[in-house]
C-alpha cells in the first residue's frame, strides 16, 4: 500500500541510506532517471552515480547536518522550476537511517 501511495505522487521521490546507496525510487523518479536522463537501474547503486562532484559535496554536507538532527532542507530550484528538498528518515530513537530527495513544483500564484 505504501508503494502505491508513493507512486501516486506526481514528483520524484528517491530514498537513499546513510551510505548514499539508492534503496527506492517511486514511479515519477524512475521515469525521470530512466526515461528522461537515460540511466539504468539505480537501485542498489550510489546516489553519486547520477550526480556530479559539486552535487556530491553539497549532499554530503547536508547529510552531516541531517545527522545533527536538522529537518528538511532546500537543495536548489532546478531548470524545470522544481524545488528539490533533502528530507531525513529517522528510526524510533531519532537516529538517521537515510534520507530522501523530493521534488515539487514551484508554483507561481
Amino acid at each position: 500500500m505504501l508503494e502505491l501511495i508513493l507512486d501516486s505522487l506526481p514528483y520524484p521521490v528517491v530514498f537513499v541510506d546513510t551510505g548514499h546507496v539508492i534503496r527506492y525510487l517511486n514511479r515519477a523518479a524512475r521515469y525521470h532517471y530512466y526515461c528522461e536522463r537515460g540511466y539504468d537501474d539505480l537501485v542498489g547503486k550510489s546516489l553519486f552515480a547520477c550526480h556530479g562532484e559539486q552535487s556530491r559535496q553539497k549532499i554530503e554536507q547536508m547529510v552531516e547536518k541531517l545527522k545533527d538532527h536538522a529537518g528538511e532542507m532546500l537543495v536548489k530550484v532546478n531548470a524545470r522550476n522544481q524545488r528539490l528538498y533533502l528530507n531525513p528518515v529517522r528510526d524510533e530513537k531519532g537516529q538517521l537511517v537515510g534520507y530522501f530527495e523530493r521534488f515539487e513544483m514551484n508554483l507561481q500564484l
